[in-house]
């Protein structure tokens, strides 16, 4: 897919934002920075999921989790309210950087607050920008995340992931909901387990 002057601009300056990141992932043969993988992975996603994404989808996917290190989870206090606090100063924050990246590289105003408020996701399910984004990042969780997420955290109970799988499924698109149990066909079996108990017993 051909990219526009002002979409390469985006993406290169989203690009060179996160590989100044000093965590590391394994991708393939080598290792890259964290949120340069990530930012690979939601791309990936993206085109999987919309064969001709708009230039707006490409920079808000690529700039989902854009110099996330600076804002580290570990500043905000325990608990789900904290949590949810510090996912929304992160989108927030993600969101403004995109938007100045974009207007930097010559989009208009209305684009760059469009993205800016795809990334903080305050329109889910009211926007299909937003809800294609959501759908993304949730299809990189389950390919990527999920396996590791459930072995660091071998303390929760059973019920606890029923509750976050049935949370993650319900944030998911019916398009997204397929293209999660054509994935879920090549899980580990104790995972796929986990999703078939989980959305064959709906959460109240």
């Amino acid at each position: 897919m051909q990219q526009s002057p002002r979409l390469h601009c985006a993406l290169e300056a989203i690009d060179a934002a996160n590989l100044a990141d000093p965590n590391q992932e394994q991708m393939d043969d080598e290792l890259l920075p964290k949120e340069y993988a990530y930012s690979l992975h939601m791309t990936r996603w993206l085109f999987e999921l919309e064969a001709e994404p708009s230039e707006r989808l490409q920079i808000a996917c690529r700039a989902q989790h854009i110099e996330r290190w600076t804002m580290p989870r570990k500043d905000y206090p325990e608990g789900r309210k904290a949590y949810y606090q510090w996912r929304q100063a992160c989108g927030r924050m993600h969101g403004r950087r995109a938007a100045e990246i974009m207007a930097g590289c010559g989009y208009p105003a209305e684009e760059c607050e469009r993205v800016e408020t795809i990334l903080t996701k305050r329109e889910l399910r009211q926007d299909e920008d937003t809800q294609l984004l959501e759908d993304v990042a949730c299809m990189v969780f389950l390919e990527r995340y999920f396996a590791d997420f459930y072995e660091e955290k071998a303390d929760y109970d059973w019920e606890k992931w029923l509750r976050i799988v049935r949370r993650t499924w319900g944030k998911m698109s019916h398009r997204g909901h397929g293209a999660a149990l054509r994935l879920a066909e090549g899980m580990p079996a104790h995972l796929l387990a986990l999703l078939q108990e989980a959305l064959a017993e709906p959460e109240d």
